[in-house]
Parts: structure tokens; C-alpha cells; sequence
């Protein structure tokens, strides 16, 4: 599966081709999280780091526009729901 990348991973880094495959599984497990699931995930972090939640569901707004397949626009009011029901 995605021998392509591998390929050019192995020659653009000095990463083996075992280690360039479990970095790509890496990623695309990484990015196959649900929007649910990444919410979640995230707020934990960011509660972890001591940030309040008016912080922390601004902060994954703002990061949900940059997943590698966008999600629908969420509000904060949405957000709160996938943590809290």
C-alpha cells in the first residue's frame, strides 16, 4: 500500500523501508480518526495542558480546518456535544 511514498521516503530520508511503512501507516491511521474521535482526543490534550474550555473548543476550531479532508464546519456549540452529549 502506498509504495509510491515509500519509495520516496526511503530515498529522500534516511529511513529504511520498514520504518518509511510504519511512518505512512502512521499518518493515514493518524488522519483515518473519526472528527468525533479527534475532538475527543484533542480536548483531553489541551485540558492536560491546564487550558480552560473556552480555549480549548476555540483551538479545535481552528485545527479542524487543517485535517487532510476537511470536515464540515462544526460550531463550538457542536464541539461541546461530541465531549460532553
Amino acid at each position: 500500500m502506498h509504495d509510491d511514498l515509500v519509495d520516496h521516503l526511503t530515498r529522500s530520508t534516511p529511513l529504511s523501508r520498514g520504518e518509511a511503512l510504519r511512518v505512512v501507516q502512521d499518518v493515514l491511521a493518524y488522519f483515518d480518526e473519526t472528527i468525533e474521535d479527534y475532538v475527543r482526543r484533542r480536548h483531553r490534550e489541551l485540558q492536560g495542558q491546564g487550558l480552560v474550555n473556552a480555549t480549548i473548543f476555540e483551538r479545535i476550531e481552528a485545527d479542524l480546518k487543517y485535517r487532510a479532508v476537511a470536515p464540515p464546519e462544526l460550531t463550538l456549540r457542536q464541539l461541546r456535544r461530541i465531549v460532553y452529549g
